[in-house]
């Protein structure tokens, strides 16, 4: 059983972990999607220094904004994808940027699956566990989401190889793991939510059912790459004009960490996307944690003070911050220093600083 610890290592301190060896502090860069490649989903030098800075500033470990693994998985105007030769070798220009600074970073995979639009999937028709179209609109566009068409269960090994063949292209661009995206409402939470996925066969229906496209993204990924690689993104409960769980929620983290266990997954970040972390990340780490005795990582704007009291009472491994990096490239040290934080401002988010 889960027993919390005292006297862990300082958010900002060095740290030695066994998968991600030494990192410059606990301090993680949460995933945020900018809309800064170039309009065929190339990464800029832009996008580089956007990384390096946040890892010379003493940032632990980096996760980048989401990355299409296909064209129709896509779902953000210049967004950055790792398809094509010329996409990976603009990734290595990322990674090589932030290694010289001395920290480590995932890429985050994507895909969609019906929260888009054909304007961003190259005109395909989306694809998801329903044929039932998202409701309200696409913010990105200001149009309804297209109604997707319901992926069969003979085409879903298909989108398993192209999560692996991201993964593969992702270690060529110099990564040092991925990050799975199963969480807010793309394809993969399509299938584990209730809510949504209205299947009859083997992917539906049954915790069991929704669970098992991304065990089995997730079982092909290690395997591939090995447990020190591979991370995975949940968001059971999340912030979506209103608060949003799973409908089984219990029961649902219940079988799908075990399961992410047994698959040989080590890493996991608890996701929940522009809320207070007591609501939502923080009561899931909670459920979380007895059943999880890996790496977690999760985390919403909290206070250095209320970092450190997830870190030392064992909740949390390493704390995941977005909007205050996005302020603060330094945020690290400055926690470290005792400085003041630049307070965040929406049109921080036009600018790559």
């Amino acid at each position: 059983m889960f027993a919390p610890k005292e006297g862990t290592l300082a958010l900002t301190a060095p740290w030695n972990h066994p998968l991600l060896g030494t990192l410059q502090s606990r301090v993680v860069m949460s995933a945020m999607t900018r809309s800064s490649a170039s309009a065929d989903g190339v990464p800029t030098s832009v996008m580089a220094e956007y990384y390096a800075r946040r890892a010379r500033g003493g940032v632990g470990l980096l996760l980048t904004e989401s990355t299409a693994i296909s064209a129709v998985g896509d779902g953000f105007p210049c967004a950055p994808r790792i398809i094509t030769p010329a996409q990976v070798a603009g990734w290595r220009l990322v990674t090589e940027r932030v290694h010289d600074a001395g920290a480590p970073i995932f890429c985050q995979l994507l895909h969609c699956g019906r929260v888009t639009h054909p304007d961003y999937t190259n005109g395909l028709q989306p694809v998801s566990s329903t044929d039932r179209a998202a409701s309200g609109i696409n913010r990105r566009n200001g149009k309804p989401y297209a109604t997707p068409r319901r992926l069969t269960a003979s085409e879903l090994p298909g989108i398993v190889g192209e999560f692996r063949t991201a993964a593969a292209r992702a270690m060529q661009a110099g990564f040092d793991g991925v990050e799975l995206h199963f969480a807010h409402g793309y394809l993969p939470d399509q299938f584990l939510d209730a809510r949504v996925n209205d299947r009859t066969d083997a992917y539906g229906g049954s915790i069991e059912n929704r669970c098992r496209f991304a065990l089995e993204i997730t079982e092909a990924i290690v395997t591939e790459l090995g447990p020190a690689r591979v991370m995975a993104r949940l968001s059971p409960s999340r912030w979506m004009d209103g608060l949003y769980d799973w409908p089984d929620l219990h029961d649902m983290i219940a079988h799908v960490l075990r399961a992410l266990d047994d698959a040989g997954l080590r890493m996991l970040d608890i996701s929940c996307a522009r809320s207070d972390y007591h609501a939502t990340s923080g009561r899931i780490v909670r459920k979380a944690r007895p059943l999880w005795p890996h790496l977690l990582i999760a985390g919403a704007s909290l206070s250095r003070h209320d970092a450190q009291d997830e870190l030392d009472s064992g909740w949390l491994d390493m704390v995941t911050y977005g909007r205050n990096l996005i302020a603060n490239p330094d945020l690290a040290f400055r926690f470290r220093d005792g400085r003041d934080l630049v307070a965040y401002d929406t049109r921080m988010l036009d600018t790559l600083e």
